[in-house]
Parts: structure tokens; C-alpha cells; sequence
């Protein structure tokens, strides 16, 4: 099958676009697909990738990568997904499962004795992946702004917390605390916390454009900026004071969002600001400061459900058992319904819309962009983008560009 090579400029909302990108002829609707997001939607810069059964049937990039549009999206610019990271995190944590160095029916203390303390001590490791170890979010009297970039202290915090409710009975979206749970029992058998272990392991193998945390200057050159949409979903809670402990688990749903975020900066500092920051990029926030292209996050996909340029990231047995439903709850921090796997939603229409396929894994970032699997049909299949979207799902340009995937397929 042949392929195209495109490049297009063209005029769209007020403003001046160009796309580039190669793609399979089959898969020209993708390309059709990733130029109407340009041309009805805010798009301002964008990438998009497909890989099947082992192939790059897509890949596109264009826009621009700051908001005065004075830096073109290039072939190598990369962009903060967010919350792509804890699928990533989450394959790299089965990684480490598939290789018989964790068992996760032991409890987290098994690895990490210090965090048994305070009524933790039976927390299993699968609770940890799949969002019931009821510690979504720390207090305040256990971490300070800023605390966030100081992994050791943030790790010693989530040591002497006490779980909000009885661990393993409900689900509530462990926002930042799940990267430091995964990392540090990652690092107590590997030596490793995710970022380095991804390099060695994961994206190095793939030479996949993707990193969490421990960025060098050259990395950092290529980084688009972020622009918020200050109409995003996350951000609207009803109670904009971080509000004191509650005792019960509905207590949790005002407010909590913002309280997962206390520590993240200065209080003064919108938060966007830190994460088009130098720390943002060089620190390790395994489920949320994970940078990266669509090209990327598309290869890391593919080499889970298959092989990508000889590289298999886990066993046919440990992806089944991955992709496993572990539960279908309305979680209660973001009160969203999730088909929950072990560190990786299963598809979730309403919510994570992932294509036709239920069995399809991966994890959408605030704002838009996604990473995801189909096991299926061998699929990896990622888009990431610098100006936000303003609905609690991963919204409508993301789907337009699955749909189009899947309609040739």
C-alpha cells in the first residue's frame, strides 16, 4: 500500500495553519479528520498517530506550539498530556509485574514498609492501580506549596497519611498521589522510579519522543506551550477553598480537585504557569507531567498490544490481565463512571470514548490528548494538543480522529 506525504497551509479562524505528516492512503479520512479540527474547532497546535499490527499508518503534526504563534508544531514538538502518563505509568508498572518482581495481591508495605503506618498497613498493590486505596489526596497538615517537586517529602507525606475511608471499597481518582505510589514501589524492586525506568525500558527501545520527568535543555527546546481553557471541567468546582477533612467518602466531592493541586505551586501562581515551567519538565510527576508527541505515546501503545520495530513491552498473559475489569464505578473525586483495568482505564464512552472496541486500554490527559490500545486490532493510537478543550470528556477532536481510524480499519 502506497503512502502521502502532505503539507498544507491553509487560513482558518482568523489565523494562519500548516499541517504536515505522512499517512498510509487506506487512512486519508485521519488526515481529512486532523485538517477539520483546525477548521472547526480551537485548534491551535496538534499531533496525531496510528500504529497497526507493528506499522506508522499515521502521523501528523502541525499548528503552532505557543500561543503568539510565533513557534510552527514541528516533526519533533512535544507537549505535557497530562494524565497520558498513568497509562504509560501503568504499562511500565505491569512491566515490572509481568517480570515477577511484584506481585500486586501483596500489600504496598510488603515493598515499602514505612507505609504501613496510620491504618495503611493492608493496602494492597492492586488498589493502588485501580484508584480504591483511598488516598486520592493528602491533607494539608501533611504537605506544603510546593511539596509537590520535592519527591522525598511528598513520599514520607504519603507514609504517615491515613486513608480517607475503608481502602478497596470505593473508587476515587488519585489524581497526582497514584505516580508516587507506583513510583516508589517501582523503585523499592527496581532501583528505578518511572522516569528512568521508561528511558532504559520503554522509550529508549521504542526511540519513542517521551518522558516523565528529567528533561535536558535539548529535550526542553522542543516543548509547546500549554494554554488552558478556562471553561475546563476540572476546574469548576463548586467550593473554591481547599475544604477541611471530611469524615466520609462523598465528603470528598467538592473541593477535592482543587485540593489535589494545593501543593502543586505557589498559591499565587495560575497553575499553567508551573506547568510550562522548567521544573514542571525536569521533575517526576508519574501521573500527570509526563511530555511527549502523539508519535510517541502511538509506538508505547503499539508495543503493548504488539511488537513495534521488534519491541514487545509485555507478555499476551499480563496484557489480558491488565485489561482486566477490575471495576465500573462513578469515582468519586470528578464523580466520572470509569471501566477501571490495573493503571489504565478500559474504554469508557461517556467519559474516555477509546473507539468501537470495550476492550480498548489507555488514559486521556486533561484537555484532550490520549494515549490507547486496541488489543484487538493491534492498535496504538495517540493525539495530543497545546490549547485545551473545555468538556469533562476527551472531547470532540480526539473522536472525530478515532472515528476516522476506525472507519477504514
Amino acid at each position: 500500500m502506497g503512502h502521502y506525504d502532505f503539507c498544507e497551509t491553509f487560513e482558518a479562524r482568523g489565523g494562519s495553519y500548516t499541517l504536515n505528516g505522512i499517512v498510509d492512503e487506506k487512512f486519508t479520512p485521519v488526515w481529512e479528520a486532523f485538517v477539520e479540527n483546525f477548521t472547526v474547532e480551537e485548534e491551535l497546535g496538534a499531533g496525531c498517530s496510528v500504529e497497526v499490527d507493528g506499522e506508522t499508518v499515521v502521523d501528523l503534526w502541525g499548528g503552532w506550539a505557543d500561543a503568539g504563534r510565533t513557534r510552527e508544531w514541528d516533526a519533533h514538538s512535544t507537549v505535557c498530556m497530562m494524565s497520558v502518563a498513568k497509562g504509560v505509568t501503568g504499562i511500565a508498572f505491569n512491566m515490572c509485574v509481568d517480570k515477577g518482581l511484584i506481585d500486586i495481591d501483596k500489600p504496598v508495605a510488603h515493598y515499602w514498609p514505612e507505609f504501613a503506618q496510620n491504618g495503611k498497613q493492608d493496602i494492597l498493590v492492586r488498589w493502588c492501580l485501580d484508584h480504591l486505596a483511598a488516598i486520592p489526596v493528602l491533607t494539608t497538615d501533611t504537605m506544603y506549596p510546593g511539596g509537590f517537586f520535592d519527591y522525598a517529602a511528598y513520599i514520607k507525606a504519603l507514609e504517615v497519611q491515613e486513608p480517607l475511608w475503608q481502602p478497596g471499597t470505593r473508587a476515587a481518582y488519585h489524581v497526582h498521589n497514584q505516580g508516587f505510589l507506583l513510583g516508589e514501589i517501582m523503585r523499592r524492586v527496581t532501583g528505578m522510579t518511572v522516569g528512568p525506568f521508561l528511558r532504559e525500558n520503554v522509550t529508549g527501545p521504542l526511540h519513542a519522543e517521551y518522558a516523565i520527568g528529567g528533561m535536558d535543555e535539548g529535550e526542553q527546546a522542543h516543548v509547546a506551550e500549554v494554554l488552558p481553557n478556562t471553561g475546563a471541567r476540572l476546574f469548576a468546582a463548586k467550593d473554591q477553598a481547599v475544604p477541611d477533612k471530611p469524615t466520609t467518602p462523598e465528603g470528598w466531592q467538592d473541593g477535592a480537585v482543587l485540593r489535589s493541586f494545593a501543593f502543586l505551586q505557589n498559591p499565587a501562581e495560575p497553575w499553567h504557569t508551573t506547568m510550562n515551567s522548567p521544573v514542571w519538565r525536569t521533575c517526576e510527576i508519574a501521573s500527570g507531567s509526563g511530555h511527549g508527541n502523539a508519535r510517541g505515546v502511538a509506538r508505547i501503545y503499539g508495543a503493548t498490544v504488539g511488537e513495534v520495530d521488534g519491541v514487545s513491552l509485555m507478555s499476551k498473559d499480563r496484557l489480558e490481565a491488565m485489561i482486566t475489569e477490575q471495576h465500573n464505578q462513578t469515582e468519586l473525586l470528578q464523580e466520572r463512571p470509569y471501566h477501571q483495568g490495573l493503571g489504565v482505564l478500559l474504554n469508557t464512552p461517556e467519559a474516555v470514548y477509546m473507539g468501537p472496541n470495550m476492550r480498548s486500554f489507555g488514559h486521556h490527559g486533561l484537555g484532550g490528548s490520549i494515549g490507547f490500545g486496541d488489543p484487538d486490532a493491534k492498535l496504538g493510537f495517540s493525539y495530543c494538543c497545546n490549547q485545551m478543550h473545555a468538556v469533562g470528556t476527551n472531547g470532540p477532536r480526539a473522536r472525530r480522529l478515532i472515528d476516522a481510524a476506525y472507519s477504514v480499519l
